[in-house]
C-alpha cells in the first residue's frame, strides 16, 4: 500500500503560492456553478411548445438526460429533486409517465433525424429500480430514441443499490461510465452525513463494480464532514486508490435549505475544509491524477479532448432534469423537500402533454456570453479566447474586465493548448490561447464563478429565495457587468 499520505506533514503543501493569511481570509465555498443560470432564476412560461424548438435537436451530437427521483433515504446534505419511501407501484406509475413522454418526444424527433451521442441517467438513485424496471427503462429508450454507435452512457449508483444482477443489466445495456457515491470509508463520517450504507458495504459494492470492468468508474467523496480531519480524508482517498478508479470527484460539504443537516444545526467549517482540499488535491496529483476542475480528478493517462460548452443541446426526460435548446432552457419548477418533490412527481405523472414548456428561461445574448465563460473557465483547459471571439465578435477580457483583475490576483493565466481536434474553422494544432484557472483559481472556483452571475439573474434568484423563505447566499457586492 502506498503510504505517501502518512508523510504529508513534511511536504510543501503551499501549492496555491499565496500568503496563507490571505488564503484563509475569504470563504471560497459560495456556490457550485454546475450550470448557468440556476433553476431558481427560471420562471413560468406561456406559449412555448417543444415542436417550435425541436429544430435545435436536428441531426447528431445531442445529449439525453433521464431523471430517476427515487432514493432509499435522503442524505443529510442533499438538496436535489429526490423522494424516499416509495414502493414499486409508485415507481411503475413514474415509468408509465416516462413512457408517455418518450412517445410524445419521439414523434417530434423523428422529423429531425435526431441522434444522441450521450445518455445520462441520474437521480435520485437510478439503481433504486428493480431489475425488471431497469429492463423496462432501457427498452423504452431503445424503442423511442436513436443513439450514435459510440455514444457515452453514464449512470449513477450507490453502494446499497449495487448488486450483481443490476450491474449485469448495466453491462448488457452498454454503460460506459458508472459513478458511485462513497463519500467516506469511515462509518463515523458516513453517519454524520446521514448516509445509509456502511464502509463495509461500500467496499463490497466497489469490488463488485470493478469486477464488471466498465470503461470508466468514478467515485465521489466529500470533505468538510463534521468530525473529519485531514488525516481521515487522506486515509479514505488512499483506500480509494486501491480500487484503481478512473476518476475521483471530491466535493466540499454544502448545507443548503431543505437539507437534513440544516435542521440539525450543522455549520460547515470552511477553513478546515480548505485545509483538507489543499492536502487532498496535492495527494491525488502526487498519485497519478490530473486535476481538471475544483472537483474532478482524472488519471493522467486519460486524454483531455476539447469539448465546447455553452452551445450544446440536451433533452431531459422525467421530472428533475433540465433541457437546453439554444437560448431556451426549461425544466419543472425547482423543488427540494419531500413534500415539494412528491407534488412535482404527481404533477408529472398526471401530465397529458409533455411537449408543452411551462417553466424556464429564454437567455439574452449577454447571458449566453456569461454561460460560455462560466462553463469553460471553471474546467480545464479553460476559456478558448479565439472561439469566444469567433462566436461573439468581441474580446472576452474586454467584455469581462474581472478576468484581467483575476489574472493580476493569480486566479487565472493565459496558456496555449495543442489539440488534435478542429472545431468550426479553428485549427488548435497551432496552440489556441486559453484563459485557464491556476491552482489557486481551482481552489476558489466556487468563489469566482458566482461573481460572473448577471445582476438580472441574481435578482431572480434572490426573488425565488425571498418567496420561498430561504437564505440567499450570493457573493457580496456587484456582479461583473458587460
Amino acid at each position: 500500500m502506498n503510504t505517501n499520505f502518512m508523510n504529508t506533514n513534511s511536504m510543501n503543501l503551499n501549492f496555491l503560492n499565496t500568503n496563507s493569511a490571505n488564503l484563509y481570509s475569504i470563504n471560497p465555498y459560495v456556490q457550485y456553478m454546475y450550470s448557468y443560470p440556476h433553476k431558481t432564476a427560471y420562471r413560468p412560461l406561456t406559449g412555448f411548445d417543444l415542436k417550435d424548438h425541436v429544430h435545435g435537436l436536428k441531426g447528431p451530437g445531442h445529449g439525453l438526460y433521464l431523471h430517476i427521483p427515487f432514493c432509499q433515504a435522503k442524505c443529510g446534505y442533499c438538496n436535489l429533486f429526490s423522494v424516499t419511501g416509495q414502493g414499486s407501484k409508485a415507481v411503475d406509475r413514474y415509468l408509465d409517465a416516462l413512457e408517455r413522454q418518450c412517445g410524445q418526444y419521439a414523434e417530434l424527433l423523428d422529423s429531425q433525424k435526431t441522434e444522441f451521442s450521450e445518455l445520462v441517467i441520474g437521480g435520485g438513485t437510478p439503481l433504486y429500480l428493480t431489475e425488471d424496471q431497469m429492463e423496462r427503462m432501457f427498452a423504452m429508450l431503445k424503442e423511442h430514441f436513436h443513439f450514435n454507435e459510440e455514444r457515452e452512457f453514464v449512470i449513477e449508483t450507490a453502494p446499497n443499490q449495487t448488486t450483481a444482477e443490476k450491474l449485469k443489466r448495466l453491462k448488457q445495456a452498454g454503460a460506459t461510465r458508472v459513478s458511485m457515491g462513497i463519500q467516506s470509508f469511515l462509518d463515523k463520517e458516513l453517519s454524520a452525513l446521514g448516509r445509509q450504507h456502511s464502509a463495509k458495504s461500500a467496499r463490497e459494492a466497489l469490488n463488485l463494480l470493478k469486477s464488471y470492468q466498465f470503461p470508466c468508474v468514478n467515485l465521489d467523496f466529500i470533505y468538510g464532514i463534521p468530525g473529519q480531519t485531514e488525516g481521515s480524508l487522506l486515509r479514505t482517498l488512499q483506500e480509494a486508490l486501491d480500487y484503481e478508479p478512473d476518476e475521483i470527484f471530491l466535493y466540499p460539504l454544502y448545507i443548503k435549505h431543505g437539507a437534513g443537516l440544516e435542521w440539525a444545526g450543522v455549520v460547515p467549517d470552511w477553513k478546515g475544509a480548505m485545509g483538507q482540499y489543499e492536502r487532498a488535491s496535492f495527494f491525488l496529483k502526487e498519485n497519478g491524477f490530473r486535476q481538471d476542475s475544483m472537483r474532478r480528478f482524472v488519471r493522467t493517462d486519460a486524454k483531455r479532448a476539447f469539448s465546447e460548452c455553452g452551445f450544446g443541446s440536451s433533452l431531459s426526460l422525467g421530472c428533475g432534469g433540465r433541457s437546453y435548446l439554444g437560448r431556451l432552457h426549461f425544466c419543472r419548477p425547482y423543488a427540494v423537500t419531500q413534500k415539494e418533490c412528491l407534488a412535482g412527481i404527481e404533477e408529472y405523472v398526471n401530465c397529458k402533454d409533455y411537449r408543452e414548456i411551462s417553466h424556464g428561461i429564454l437567455l439574452s445574448e449577454e447571458e449566453i456570453k456569461r454561460r460560455f465563460v462560466i462553463r469553460h473557465l471553471l474546467i480545464r483547459p479553460g476559456l478558448p479566447l479565439e472561439q469566444y471571439q469567433m462566436h461573439f465578435g468581441s474580446d472576452a477580457i474586454e467584455d469581462f474586465p474581472l478576468l484581467k483583475k483575476w489574472a493580476e490576483e493569480g486566479y487565472v493565466k493565459r496558456e496555449r493548448h495543442l489539440n488534435q481536434q478542429k472545431s468550426r474553422g479553428i485549427d488548435k494544432n497551432n496552440g489556441e490561447p486559453y484563459l485557464a484557472l491556476t491552482e489557486k483559481g481551482l481552489a476558489f472556483s466556487d468563489y469566482l464563478g458566482p461573481q460572473l452571475i448577471s445582476p438580472q439573474i441574481q435578482r431572480a434568484m434572490k426573488g425565488w429565495e425571498d418567496e420561498h423563505g430561504r437564505i440567499y447566499a450570493a457573493v457580496s457586492g456587484e456582479s461583473e457587468k458587460l
